[in-house]
């Protein structure tokens, strides 16, 4: 199982009245993780293995939300380390992955907790068209070895 883990610093403005993540913020952590897992630097330069998706102004395909479920599993708790973020790609179709996530404690923190688990459906489409574009083989090899099965909802059907 390979997974690839994204190290996200907290801001004091992600927390609300209730002093934890607001549910609002957690989107924008998880899409904090998933640029920096998978979308190259601005100025072109490389990133890391898997960072091959252009984002930059002008690209000829983009990759847009379809679907995303979060599951809370404890509260995010204010504290100063960055929290631990696992991804994987838990499918990989036509034109669509799914990126799938777990948030976990701080690296090093004892015990670890996982506070979350969450998956988002991309959609690759052709900039100009804006209609699906079939995943490259390139995207296949790259993200290949970071594909397992998708996050397990403990939640679902209840």
């Amino acid at each position: 199982m390979t997974r690839l883990h994204v190290i996200i610093p907290l801001r004091w403005s992600d927390f609300d009245a209730y002093a934890h993540v607001n549910n609002a913020e957690m989107l924008r952590l998880l899409e904090e993780a998933r640029i920096e897992a998978f979308w190259r630097p601005d100025d072109g330069g490389v990133g890391g293995a898997t960072a091959i998706l252009d984002a930059r102004p002008g690209a000829e395909t983009i990759a847009l939300i379809a679907r995303q479920e979060v599951e809370y599993l404890a509260p995010i708790p204010y504290m100063r380390a960055p929290i631990d973020i696992e991804l994987w790609i838990g499918r990989i179709g036509g034109a669509s992955p799914e990126v799938c996530y777990e948030l976990y404690s701080p690296v090093g923190v004892s015990p670890r907790v996982l506070f979350t688990r969450a998956a988002t459906t991309l959609v690759m489409v052709t900039a100009a068209t804006g209609r699906p574009e079939r995943i490259s083989d390139e995207l296949r090899h790259v993200w290949e070895p970071y594909v397992e099965e998708p996050v397990s909802f403990t939640k679902r059907g209840r």
